[in-house]
């Protein structure tokens, strides 16, 4: 089984203030982006991933992935990481967590 590394929102929101170049990205659903969002994330389906897998490349990251609560997010990286993706990061609790802890403003679904 690959391992995969994951960390929390706060961890994240940490990171970026810190001026991390780290890459956001949402593999909800067009549907769920709609409702809520991270500023600067950009969205990836999860459903789509055998179009976009290929895009993800190591010079390009580091990636954190993210979904409602963190499980599609935590698979998609694991699927990334079998086919040689590097840097893969899952946000643990997802955009319902980030929320929560980071930014109330989000609305929560």
């Amino acid at each position: 089984m690959v391992e995969i590394q994951e960390v929390d929102p706060l961890e994240v929101s940490r990171r970026l203030r810190a001026g991390e170049s780290l890459r956001l990205v949402d593999v909800r659903e067009r549907d769920e982006w709609a409702i809520s969002r991270i500023e600067g994330a950009e969205l990836r389906p999860l459903s789509e991933i055998r179009w976009w897998q290929h895009d993800i490349r190591p010079e390009g990251g580091p990636y954190v992935f993210y979904c409602h609560h963190g499980l599609r997010s935590r698979w998609a990286c694991a699927q990334l990481a079998r086919v040689g993706g590097k840097g893969l990061i899952n946000m643990r609790g997802g955009i319902d967590l980030w929320s929560l802890t980071v930014d109330p403003d989000i609305p929560r679904y």
